[in-house]
């Protein structure tokens, strides 16, 4: 609009050009697609196909049941059409430098530590008024709590969790049996005596067999799940790090070190070049490993591989505690042409629907929606797959405080590897540790100020 003070002042011919310049302007606006937040739909020529695309990551297992929804949900809604763009490599990088040059997708995966960036860059739209909106299959309720994570900010949702993997241990069977434990982890955990001597008791019984007892390698749910499951913590109220005061997440990190020492657990940087704790734990020469259900796929292919899973051993006297839970986002690209169209293929992609037709047939994930857990139990591999529910109804996703700051996670794992690969002393390392933490979170909240 022109201001009307302004129109005053205006020769005629000018006010006349100016006024027939004004829907053109209008118009250029409507065909660069450039939607506002919440959303303002463009509307199709009559008979127009709407096209939309999407983009993820994911291996070629996955990117092929990727298709197959995404065919599925073209033929249920004749009036779009959504193209899947793989992005096998360099994914945040990718992503960030298209929504900068206006060249992104509609609708895409966001990491948890991309995920704060596209918040405070406003390249995502807000989710909550759709969810509170009733507008597509899905409600904010649906979800599991704790996965939420750094896609939800002032209780305001920009990411929706489109599935998740809760952090458990995976044991090898036959290698455990030949290293004289006579009563499994799952049995011990039924019995509510799985805690961390128990534990450790199988660790000595294998590295006495000459085999590695649980390979540790270097991420923040496989650290924290250990602190946690000793009633530590690792945030305090106001972000700052604390594990390394806090005197049950010290305890923690003084299990795995001593642990580490004594060789019942090994660092996998420590192993040799080319060989990991998978692979390892498939030639039955590791008897742990920790991950999440995305391992299911290539241990069952072993015929003659005998695993099973158990959540983290407790310290604390209680049956189970609440560990790390690794989490993907589907997001919204603020600058859509078709707001609510793009929106209703993130409802069906992460509805009950849509999670147990990606994740069914062993799949490498577990539902964030509730609903769909029966998928998680198809096959019975393992044979107890119940307890990835168990570990994701208590669980977390990495916390805003870290996945918020640019460059923590980083400096905390940079820290914890040098003390493994250094055989550095523990204290000293938790003291930098909790320096360079806080001082990154510091530097960052004054840069925004």
């Amino acid at each position: 609009m022109i201001d009307m003070k302004l129109k005053t002042r205006l020769p005629l011919a000018l006010l006349t050009a100016t006024m027939t310049l004004v829907p053109l302007m209008q118009a250029c606006s409507n065909d660069g697609g450039q939607g506002k937040a919440g959303g303002q739909t463009a509307a199709p020529k009559a008979g127009e196909k709407i096209k939309l695309k999407w983009a993820t990551w994911g291996n070629p297992g996955e990117l092929s049941r990727f298709q197959e929804f995404t065919k599925e949900y073209n033929a249920k809604n004749a009036n779009v059409e959504f193209e899947l763009i793989p992005i096998p490599s360099d994914y945040e990088q990718k992503i960030l430098t298209q929504l900068s040059g206006g060249t992104a997708p509609d609708v895409f995966y966001s990491g948890v530590e991309t995920m704060i960036k596209l918040i405070e860059n406003q390249t995502v739209t807000e989710l909550t008024p759709y969810l509170k909106g009733g507008e597509g299959k899905i409600k904010e309720n649906d979800f599991y709590k704790g996965l939420w994570g750094p896609g939800k900010q002032n209780e305001k949702i920009y990411g929706i969790p489109v599935d998740c993997n809760p952090i458990v241990l995976w044991y090898n069977k036959k290698l455990l049996q030949e290293s004289g434990v006579s009563v499994m982890p799952a049995d011990l955990y039924e019995r509510g005596e799985w805690n961390w001597n128990a534990f450790k008791g199988t660790l000595e019984k294998i590295r006495a067999n000459g085999k590695h007892g649980f390979v540790l390698d270097n991420s923040w749910y496989r650290y924290y799940s250990f602190l946690t499951a000793n009633g530590g913590t690792i945030y305090n109220d106001k972000g700052e790090f604390v594990a390394d005061k806090d005197p049950k997440s010290v305890e923690g990190y003084k299990f795995l070190y001593d642990n580490i020492k004594n060789k019942n657990i090994t660092f996998a940087g420590t192993l040799p070049k080319g060989q990991g704790g998978d692979a390892m734990f498939m030639s039955n020469q590791v008897g742990y490993v920790s991950a999440g259900r995305w391992y299911l796929p290539i241990f069952k292919q072993n015929k003659d591989l005998q695993f099973d899973v158990v959540p983290f051993p407790t310290n604390t006297g209680k049956k189970i505690e609440p560990a790390g839970v690794a989490t993907a986002y589907m997001v919204l690209n603020k600058t859509t042409k078709y707001p609510k169209e793009a929106y209703q293929f993130i409802s069906e992609f992460v509805s009950k629907e849509g999670q147990m037709f990606r994740l069914q047939g062993g799949g490498n994930a577990v539902p964030s929606i509730m609903g769909a857990d029966q998928v998680v139990a198809e096959g019975n591999l393992p044979e107890h797959s119940k307890y990835f529910l168990e570990a994701r109804e208590i669980g977390y996703a990495l916390t805003p405080a870290e996945a918020g700051i640019p460059g923590l996670s980083k400096v905390i794992l940079d820290e914890m590897e040098a003390l493994w690969l250094k055989d550095g002393n523990l204290d000293e390392t938790l003291k930098n540790l909790g320096v360079k933490a806080n001082q990154k979170i510091a530097e960052y909240k004054s840069s925004k100020k």
